[in-house]
């Protein structure tokens, strides 16, 4: 069946899509930053979840992906790893933060946040703090849909469904200079202010009995590429330190590139225990996420059971390796990841100048090729539009329609209110595809604002 034939039946498909009253384009092919349907329209891509950091027709990464299947596709883990498994873990602690050693190879994100959580408790126990049981994370966050991660994320509308199933974790408040930094505060004090709640959390429950604090470096798709605020994660570090708890850092979404940096924790200046990526480690070629961590955290396993108690069936994938450490090459010696630093200062740089006076425009931020553009009602009140209006959902719908793929959000403001836009192109996109990225979102605007 052609994608013609398919496209004309598609009311009759029986995928369990992400809408059940959605009516979707079908992809048909990828060229560079652009998409193509089965009718022949082409979209430029700056919003599948950050993940397309290379674009859609790598040659060099289907080359691995061919080679590695003439070899083997599969292997279990429990039985024998791979070379492409070795070299894509060593690929990662060579370039990654100082005593991060070792890499556990998942199939996405949430895989990836729900290995560490369990490693971060088993790790305790190994080393007879059994007590330990609590975790502390931030309001505004998302972690990933399995259920330990859902728990841990501070997503009001994604966690309300399954509330009754959630593990109970602490959450402090989120790092968000445009709505939370007083008039009489600086960056700085704001940050510590706000950092500063983590300690106050561990007193509350107990120093004794956390197991670590969970964040990502900058928020992505519950607040809209929010950096944290000048000095926060230095002291988040200090504090993890002093009360002897595990740091870990949800990458998943900024890591890789996204920011400017290979690990978005290098602007911090910082590094954590655990770290969780996936997304743009595969950029899309393959499922592949990973959990890295610390020598010392890998050692109490080593000298204590010897046995992490966890584990996924497609975990150190052949294929998904091969394609990764492709990508990981490129984003480092291809020297992509600081591509995306350049590039994403010409986006900001373009965005400010077309939205900046935008009277339904908020805030512009974020670093590197992750843009967050936050929308509202009233620009000097910082007033969220209106839940009922939907506007994140319009303007999806009105950029697809106008060719550009975006990520827009609602519940921006505090988990129910508010709406962002999020901007994650490929690190290969040029200045005359910015220019027509901010075309395209800016006719989308006046048209919904209309």
């Amino acid at each position: 069946m052609s994608f013609s034939q398919l496209s004309a039946f598609s009311s009759s498909s029986h995928v369990f899509g992400r809408h059940c009253h959605s009516s979707l384009p079908i992809v048909a092919k990828g060229d560079g930053v652009y998409l193509t349907d089965s009718n022949g329209k082409q979209y430029l891509d700056c919003g599948d979840a950050a993940v397309s950091c290379l674009g859609h027709s790598d040659s060099d990464v289907k080359a691995a992906i061919h080679e590695q299947l003439d070899k083997v596709a599969f292997a279990h883990s429990g039985f024998m790893t791979s070379e492409p498994a070795e070299l894509l873990a060593s690929k990662l602690v060579a370039n990654a933060p100082e005593g991060i050693e070792r890499v556990y190879l998942v199939s996405g994100g949430s895989e990836a946040v729900e290995s560490g959580l369990k490693l971060a408790r088993q790790y305790f126990i190994e080393r007879g703090e059994p007590q330990r049981q609590n975790f502390i994370a931030r309001e505004q966050s998302y972690h990933g849909n399995t259920l330990g991660a859902l728990a841990t994320g501070g997503n009001a509308n994604r966690r309300a469904p399954f509330a009754p199933l959630l593990t109970k974790i602490s959450h402090i408040g989120a790092c968000y200079q445009y709505r939370g930094q007083l008039k009489d505060e600086s960056e700085l004090e704001y940050g510590l202010r706000m950092a500063n709640e983590l300690e106050a959390e561990i007193l509350r429950l107990g120093p004794e009995t956390v197991i670590g604090f969970v964040a990502e470096p900058v928020v992505g798709a519950t607040l809209g590429a929010v950096p944290a605020a000048s000095g926060y994660f230095k002291r988040i570090r200090e504090i993890c330190d002093q009360y002897g708890i595990l740091l870990i850092l949800d990458e998943v979404m900024c890591g890789m590139g996204r920011t400017g940096s290979l690990f978005a924790m290098e602007q911090e200046a910082i590094t954590a225990d655990i770290i969780a990526i996936a997304k743009g480690l595969g950029a899309g070629y393959q499922p592949i996420g990973a959990m890295l961590c610390s020598g010392e955290i890998y050692n109490a396993i080593r000298d204590g059971s010897g046995f992490f108690q966890h584990g996924h069936t497609y975990m150190g994938h052949p294929l998904a390796c091969a394609a990764a450490s492709v990508v990981v090459e490129k984003l480092t010696a291809g020297g992509l990841a600081k591509q995306s630093l350049q590039m994403g200062g010409k986006l900001e740089a373009a965005l400010q100048s077309a939205f900046a006076e935008h009277p339904y425009i908020g805030d512009l931020r974020g670093r590197g090729l992750f843009r967050g553009i936050e929308l509202v009602a009233d620009k000097d009140h910082k007033t969220p539009f209106s839940k009922d209006l939907m506007i994140h959902k319009k303007i999806k719908q009105q950029a697809l329609e106008n060719g550009l793929i975006c990520y827009p959000m609602g519940g921006t403001a505090d988990g129910t209110l508010g709406d962002h836009i999020l901007l994650a192109p490929p690190f290969i996109i040029n200045e005359a595809q910015i220019s027509e990225l901010v075309e395209k979102l800016d006719n989308t605007f006046k048209q919904v604002f209309a």
